[in-house]
């Protein structure tokens, strides 16, 4: 008993520490862009579509940077090579209309010659190196298309002359990894399973709740990735964010011993939003957010009444898991992996996924004894409510941002 208090004490020192260095406007699933390449003997044409926060990555500061500013930079990092040499672009560089939050350019491209064309992506790399390069490539030519994985590792492509698609030669341990970095560069994922880790009092609990988020995300993921089922990503971005800020009241509901109060403030906020969407303000559907709030209220009730919550969070915690597991799945959908490979590569996925999650949780809690034998941790109900505020305060956030903007 003694070192569990040990443990507990430490735990909830890493977690004040964790959640004071949360960086909420990194919440993406994954630093991520997406490219669309035509070659036509000669000529090449790239469409690059990129998310605005990544590219709030290029400058110093808040304001976006300009459309020359990325010009310049893309130019200088993305391109076609004809038997080893740059090509050159032809200008203009065309801005292209794009959806709400992100940014497309459409660059032309002239080589020497048509031979041993390849393709060079080394975007972002220099800035974040998890980043990641979601490639579409047809050769006019041959009217071959490819879908290319490109990343800090693998920055060129081949075209004319190549073997077949690098995605359909990625090894298992390639998405083993793949899975071990969504996680470990998912701000969004990481605050949910520390916040699973504050509310689990004992190890029974915490491995109650890691075992029914676990169950929920391999279900999810299995069946979008098969074809089974297929979530809207914006919708399922934005539930992924409210799981976060559920989590967080429900520590708050806990440590203040006042569900109903917690419960009904809630449930009332999701109400406001239900009926502005309704009215045509957001992007949710009106019924959904409606289901939302009166699951969350309901669950607050719930878990704030039962003496022993360690059980009924592994089941909300499954629930909770099948809807992180779409967004783990986003990813792949784009990939349209290969049909003869696809159980190899899922499995491999999801265990990197379960690779990454332990390995958070493990040394969250393997710091937290060490912190605590060394006595250096706050009171418990200090880190409680501070850290349960913070996940309220990101999961709010994020929530908004994802349904609104």
């Amino acid at each position: 008993m003694k070192r569990a208090g040990v443990l507990l004490r430490g735990l909830f020192c890493v977690l004040g520490f964790a959640f004071f260095g949360a960086a909420p406007a990194w919440a993406h699933v994954r630093s991520e862009s997406h490219s669309v390449w035509e070659v036509r003997g000669d000529g090449v044409d790239l469409i690059m579509t990129i998310p605005a926060v990544e590219a709030q990555r290029i400058v110093k500061g808040n304001a976006p940077p300009t459309d020359d500013e990325m010009k310049a930079y893309l130019s200088e990092r993305v391109y076609p090579l004809a038997d080893g040499k740059k090509c050159a672009i032809v200008p203009p560089v065309e801005v292209l209309a794009a959806q709400v939050g992100y940014r497309k350019f459409d660059f032309t491209f002239k080589c020497e010659s048509a031979k041993n064309i390849s393709l060079h992506s080394g975007a972002f790399f220099d800035l974040i190196q998890s980043h990641t390069n979601f490639a579409q490539i047809q050769d006019a030519d041959t009217g071959e298309f490819t879908e290319e994985l490109i990343t800090h590792e693998r920055q060129d492509v081949s075209v004319t002359g190549a073997e077949g698609s690098e995605l359909k030669r990625a090894s298992f341990l390639e998405f083993i990894q793949m899975g071990v970095m969504h996680i470990f560069t998912g701000v969004d994922h990481m605050s949910f399973l520390v916040g699973m880790v504050l509310i689990s009092r004992r190890l029974r609990d915490l491995i109650f709740v890691v075992s029914g988020f676990t169950l929920g995300h391999s279900l999810t993921l299995a069946l979008a990735v098969t074809g089974v089922l297929r979530p809207h990503a914006e919708y399922i971005d934005a539930l992924v964010a409210l799981t976060i800020a559920l989590i967080g009241a429900e520590n708050i509901a806990v440590a203040t011993n006042k569900p109903g109060l917690v419960a009904g403030g809630l449930g009332l906020v999701m109400l406001a939003m239900a009926i502005g969407q309704w009215l045509g303000f957001g992007g949710l559907p009106a019924l959904l957010v409606f289901g939302a709030g009166l699951f969350s209220a309901n669950y607050l009730m719930v878990s704030g009444h039962v003496r022993d919550a360690g059980r009924l969070r592994m089941v909300i915690t499954l629930v909770f898991g099948l809807i992180h597991g779409f967004g783990f799945a986003a990813n792949l959908l784009e990939l349209q992996l290969p049909k003869e490979r696809l159980a190899e590569l899922l499995l491999g996925f999801n265990l990197g996924v379960e690779i990454g999650q332990l390995t958070l949780v493990l040394a969250v809690t393997g710091l937290a004894y060490v912190l605590g034998r060394l006595k250096i941790a706050p009171p418990r109900p200090i880190v409680t409510e501070v850290a349960a505020a913070w996940l309220v305060l990101i999961g709010v956030y994020w929530y908004v941002t994802r349904s609104y903007v």
